[in-house]
């Protein structure tokens, strides 16, 4: 089996009630770490394995989402305590890539990674984007778009 086929069975196995703490454990171990609370739509990849890839518990994961190595997506108010915290929630719709080593980082309310879109390598997005666009840089602002064919 290869290993991103490993990877791939070990996030939808985190749903399952009987080996999904297992399972997740084992992710975390290979320097993955997707809490069991997190929604992941269909084909999601973690290419390359996706080592060093944390995801926030509240997040939403949409269908044919690629994601690289390295990637984090969470609160940018780290700094503040969790209960006075304005963070909702980030929604990572259908279709996005996330390159290697970008951050996805909401300080308030919700953030939408929109369907289509992809953050460059290293890239840095502190807020939503539209459908097909291309963000890189820190932070991070729109470069392009995407084709939708």
């Amino acid at each position: 089996m290869a290993k991103r086929d490993l990877y791939t069975c070990l996030v939808y196995a985190r749903q399952n009630p009987v080996f999904g703490k297992l399972a997740y454990l084992f992710l975390k171990m290979l320097g993955v770490e997707i809490p069991l609370s997190v929604k992941i739509g269909t084909n999601f990849t973690l290419e390359h394995g996706g080592f060093g890839t944390v995801i926030h518990s509240k997040c939403i994961i949409g269908n044919n989402v690629r994601i690289y190595p390295g990637v984090t997506i969470g609160r940018a108010d780290v700094h503040v305590p969790i209960g006075q915290s304005a963070f909702e929630g980030i929604t990572i719709e259908d279709n996005v890539i996330l390159a290697s080593g970008a951050k996805v980082l909401c300080k308030q309310k919700m953030l939408v990674v929109s369907s289509g879109s992809m953050i460059g390598a290293n890239a840095v997005l502190l807020q939503s984007t539209a459908e097909n666009e291309i963000w890189a840089g820190i932070p991070a602002r729109k470069i392009g778009t995407r084709n939708s064919a």
